[in-house]
């Protein structure tokens, strides 16, 4: 697991330095997902860097909390889909790197525009069944926030899945209990998530995000749970921020950009690990 957590370091380091450049993005929940993204790119999903937008015989993934898009971009970047150099036109005019991932960039690992949350578990329940038509044997990863979970079409979502037997599909939650306006129990208490996927039907995993071991571990249990008649879900605990000190498990730091001293403090705890871009 060392290159994997090393891989991991690099990438919470190029997410604070892009939204520290840009002064604009999401480092919260990116560095609460990184463990999630490096497990998923560089071990468990089976992908090729060589993009093309059908995703036929290889596994595909959809984000749906598209705002954390710096972690998405890194992930991208350093698995080889576009260049490195790249990451620095972040939230750029022009960037085919923006804010919320879009499609009409053509960015190479970007399948749906999103961010405008609850709508990424339908359609990566739609490209489950596209593989299914297809005979295609590949998976369909999709990630959620918990706080987007407030959003209504969800629900419908997740109850059409089990009754459309969708057992393509490993749908994960960032569970990490804070949203843009607070703790997800004060904005709006949602109760036992995993209770709530298993009684709409699904198979259900939970996992500590940001041990790597245990999230390698928990992609690839679920990958064994597919093509049971029902889809999958982890329920993943992460804390908002993690890695960097400062950050850790403040709602504050869902939207807001690093100062120069904040960066520099962060840096010191990020060390270069496969260099900066």
């Amino acid at each position: 697991m060392t290159d994997l957590k090393a891989t991991a370091t690099q990438i919470r380091r190029d997410i604070v330095r892009m939204v520290h450049a840009a002064q604009s993005g999401h480092p919260g929940g990116s560095l609460g997902c990184t463990d999630f993204f490096t497990a998923l790119y560089f071990n468990a999903m089976q992908h090729n860097p060589d993009f093309h937008m059908d995703g036929i015989n290889e596994d595909i993934f959809f984000l749906s909390n598209g705002h954390i898009s710096p972690v998405f971009y890194s992930t991208l970047a350093r698995s080889g889909y576009f260049p490195l150099k790249e990451l620095e036109t972040f939230r750029k005019l022009n960037s085919r790197l923006q804010g919320h991932p879009t499609t009409h960039e053509h960015l190479p690992g970007v399948r749906v525009a999103s961010g405008s949350l609850g709508q990424g578990m339908s359609v990566a329940i739609g490209a489950a069944l596209a593989k299914k038509l297809n005979k295609d044997s590949h998976l369909v990863f999709s990630l959620h926030g918990d706080g987007e979970l407030d959003e209504g079409q969800n629900w419908e979502a997740i109850m059409s899945a089990p009754n459309l037997h969708v057992d393509n599909l490993i749908a994960t939650v960032d569970w990490n209990g804070q949203q843009i306006d607070g703790p997800t129990d004060k904005v709006m208490a949602q109760g036992d998530l995993r209770q709530k996927f298993e009684v709409f039907g699904w198979l259900t995993l939970t996992a500590n995000g940001n041990d790597m071991d245990e999230i390698v571990a928990t992609l690839a249990k679920a990958r064994a749970m597919t093509g049971q008649g029902k889809p999958v879900a982890i329920l993943m605990h992460t804390v908002m921020g993690k890695g960097v000190d400062f950050m850790e498990g403040h709602h504050e730091w869902h939207g807001i950009a690093p100062s120069d001293d904040q960066l520099k403090k962060a840096l010191a705890q990020l060390p270069e690990t496969l260099g900066d871009y």
